[in-house]
């Protein structure tokens, strides 16, 4: 099972999909590990979504690949979105609502 879910993972992610209509899930570990191993994705932001969950952007600067995913308080960890052409902002300080 943990093996179809690896591969089935693969098989979603390289598609650039602006969310994803049944999230793929499985264990965090597994998840980072298939992220990192073959996207060269890393964690960038963190937030924390309602009911304990954890929202993760995690990306590539090297490839420009991104994705989504939301980690449930049991440790499972659901991919909502991938796409391309990743870069990190920097704020404008002259804009409404900038950091000062």
């Amino acid at each position: 099972m943990r093996l179809w879910t690896l591969t089935l993972i693969a098989l979603i992610l390289p598609c650039a999909a602006p969310a994803q209509q049944n999230p793929i899930c499985a264990p965090r570990e597994s998840v980072i590990s298939q992220l990192k191993t073959r996207f060269g994705e890393t964690p960038r932001s963190i937030g924390l979504a309602t009911q304990g969950q954890m929202m993760e952007l995690f990306a590539s600067e090297e490839t420009g690949s991104w994705t989504i995913a939301v980690t449930l308080p049991t440790g499972t960890t659901c991919l909502l979105a991938t796409g391309q052409n990743f870069e990190t902002v920097t704020p404008r300080v002259d804009l409404p609502g900038a950091p000062a």
